[in-house]
């Protein structure tokens, strides 16, 4: 079993303080509010949401997890985050269940081993990256039995966004599956530099315009942490709806320095 790696810094350790923070996130004045109900219809294909600390970046998260709780819950979550720390893969899964102060968030069994035969499957690779385990709370907090399939890129070129794409699609054929790609945006900049930029380049994910996508951040400079999963996610709702639910940045939550912020969002896409 994974065990968490960032419980105590990046949200509390304790299950009691786990939920009154991630209640915390829905009530904060940037947050949606709490979900007022369980849809049926099952139209969002995938999701942006961010991966900072849950007092900066978690009342943006909350936006999605309204929506998906709303829309109605999937089979499986399709979480793919960023490499921070250097796994040697370009692409690797877990299929151990993830353990959180909210309890253990079991796998899907038939997708991670329909998945495990067409990436690499290395929990340990796992073990630090916190992109990924940010969300599992959440997911947690909507979804009273939800099953994951954790998976880490490396390599975010849009080639290998493609090719996660399409064995994810092959891997989930038959189930009702969200997509989550976590990453946040601009980083350290000044905030109205970030805005703009950000704002440049979520006009391309909008659109699902993955050259577009690219070629925004190469152009100007960005530091998106997660743009490969964020491509991959763009790549599976091809000819689907998209808008964004949230735009922040740190210091919109946290008040500290504007000349060096963090930005985040949280998109969906809908059939």
């Amino acid at each position: 079993m994974r065990q968490p790696a960032v419980a105590g810094r990046f949200y509390p350790a304790s299950a009691n303080s786990l939920k009154a923070e991630l209640e915390s996130c829905f009530d904060h004045p940037l947050g949606p509010g709490k979900p007022s109900w369980e849809g049926n219809n099952r139209d969002i294909t995938a999701a942006v949401v961010p991966h900072a600390g849950y007092r900066a970046s978690g009342m943006n998260a909350a936006h999605v997890y309204r929506a998906i709780k709303e829309n109605g819950l999937p089979d499986a979550y399709i979480v793919i985050g960023p490499d921070h720390y250097g796994v040697p893969y370009r692409t690797v899964m877990c299929s151990e269940p993830y353990e959180t102060p909210l309890g253990v968030c079991e796998v899907h069994q038939e997708i991670s081993e329909r998945l495990g035969k067409m990436i690499p499957d290395d929990p340990k690779a796992h073990r630090t990256e916190h992109s990924v385990e940010v969300q599992i709370p959440f997911i947690q907090h909507i979804d009273p039995a939800p099953k994951i399939i954790p998976i880490i890129m490396r390599d975010q070129r849009e080639e290998n966004a493609r090719d996660l794409a399409a064995r994810i699609k092959d891997a989930c054929s038959g189930f009702n599956v969200v997509i989550i790609a976590s990453s946040d945006l601009s980083h350290y900049i000044p905030k109205k530099d970030a805005e703009r930029v950000d704002n440049l380049y979520l006009k391309q994910v909008l659109k699902r315009d993955i050259k577009g996508m690219y070629g925004t951040l190469q152009e100007n400079r960005m530091t998106v942490c997660g743009y490969g999963p964020i491509a991959t996610a763009a790549i599976l709702s091809e000819g689907t709806a998209s808008e964004l639910l949230c735009y922040s940045d740190s210091y919109d939550s946290l008040g500290t320095d504007d000349s060096a912020v963090v930005g985040y969002s949280s998109v969906v896409f809908r059939r």
